[in-house]
């Protein structure tokens, strides 16, 4: 055979190779403990507001859960509502707990829903530090934070949106005790049936005001902001603790490197912060990080950071998140820039997304007006949006699509 017909034959095989191995979102992942996923098509955490006073689960959460668990329809991988992990870490009305009895027994009745379908889901646990109001607080006490600076952001309370309060800044001595009640809402999640837990360090939250020195003011110390050690104590000190508690390869953590909040921006050493806390955390072997890229629901390149560096610092399942399309997300799978993609809002009035996706249908526009509260038994909006075939068959609105 001539040399040209050998060289061709040999790049033909090469480039059948390639087309052969490259990752599709529709391929199976292995994510450590928690499981093998069908897809890499995640549903996001989404805060919805219908858990019932005492900040107890539903069964009509339970409904809303099963419907995007089925991994061959919806979603592979559920990361469910952020959960407060003690009665000070509430910052919104009607959201889930999961430290008392009651909410314990709500949440059990989710993840037995859930895997019934056949799915995943791990508990989202939060801590919502300074970003509450008072009324939220037991006794009506003021939030606890890195400092004691208000957010400008704002709080959902009885009354609707107020004002978050004044906080109070936490002394270093009381911190072990947040660290505990954060491993003691992993070890009730676990209890209830969920597959793994992810710790919530972004967006703002207790441990994210511990790690921007746009926040964190505290001037010495252990837990001081004027240090990249100091900083990242406090995320160090939950992520040991709950990997050590439930397994790091159960646990994942959620992080918004260069997400800028109102009044606050990223921290300023945000690259060598995060790269630093990923060399902390790599003897942990977590089962996967979640990156919230930009910021959220809004520019993707709102701050310079460089994800690609940080990643090559992580042994772990990478989880991208923040506006990602169809098409976005086959291309960054495919590229190996990621390993799965959590979707938030398409999940709302899609159950059925994966399907969807795979089929090229269209995707269902959710209604913000029922995005948060409404009570309990509030369906509308929440598990009254159809599967893409009932859709279909009764003419319903829908756009986008691929």
């Amino acid at each position: 055979m001539r040399p040209a017909c050998v060289a061709a034959k040999a790049a033909h095989r090469g480039c059948a190779s390639l087309h052969r191995t490259m990752t599709t979102l529709y391929d199976s992942l292995r994510l450590a403990d928690i499981g093998t996923l069908a897809t890499r098509i995640v549903m996001a955490p989404l805060t919805r507001n219908r858990a019932a006073p005492g900040n107890v689960p539903t069964p009509l959460m339970a409904e809303y859960y099963a419907q995007r668990a089925d991994p061959a329809t919806g979603a592979a991988l559920i990361v469910s509502e952020a959960t407060q992990v003690c009665p000070e870490g509430r910052g919104f009305c009607d959201a889930p707990g999961i430290h008392s009895a009651e909410q314990l027994a709500g949440w059990r009745r989710i993840t037995n829903a859930v895997h019934a379908r056949g799915g995943r889901i791990v508990a989202q646990l939060w801590h919502v530090g300074r970003i509450s109001h008072f009324s939220l607080q037991p006794g009506g006490a003021p939030p606890v934070s890195s400092t004691a600076r208000a957010s400008a952001r704002k709080a959902i309370t009885e009354t609707g949106l107020v004002p978050c309060s004044p906080p109070r800044a936490l002394r270093d001595d009381e911190i072990p005790g947040i660290v505990a009640q954060i491993r003691q809402g992993a070890l009730n999640a676990m209890d209830v049936g969920f597959d793994g837990v992810e710790v919530h360090g972004a967006n703002g939250y207790l441990i994210d005001q511990f790690l921007r020195d746009s926040i964190n003011d505290r001037p010495s110390g252990a837990y001081a902001g004027n240090t990249i050690e100091g900083r990242l104590r406090l995320l160090l000190e939950v992520m040991r603790a709950v990997a050590g508690a439930v397994g790091g390869g159960r646990t994942g953590l959620r992080i918004s490197p260069a997400n800028p909040l109102p009044g606050d921006a990223p921290d300023s050493q945000a690259q060598a912060l995060f790269e630093s806390a990923l060399d902390e955390l790599a003897p942990l072997k977590l089962a996967y990080l979640h990156v919230i890229e930009g910021q959220t629901g809004g520019p993707r390149d709102a701050w310079p950071f460089d994800y690609a560096a940080l990643k090559r610092r992580f042994a772990g399942t990478w989880m991208v998140n923040n506006g990602y399309t169809q098409a976005m997300a086959e291309a960054t799978v495919g590229s190996g820039a990621a390993d799965l993609v959590a979707f938030g809002k398409p999940f709302i009035a899609n159950p059925d997304l994966a399907a969807r996706f795979k089929a090229g249908a269209p995707i269902g526009v959710p209604d913000t007006k029922t995005f948060y509260r409404g009570g309990a038994t509030a369906a509308v909006g929440y598990t009254d949006y159809p599967a893409w075939s009932a859709a279909a068959a009764a003419g319903a609105v829908v756009a986008g699509g691929r």
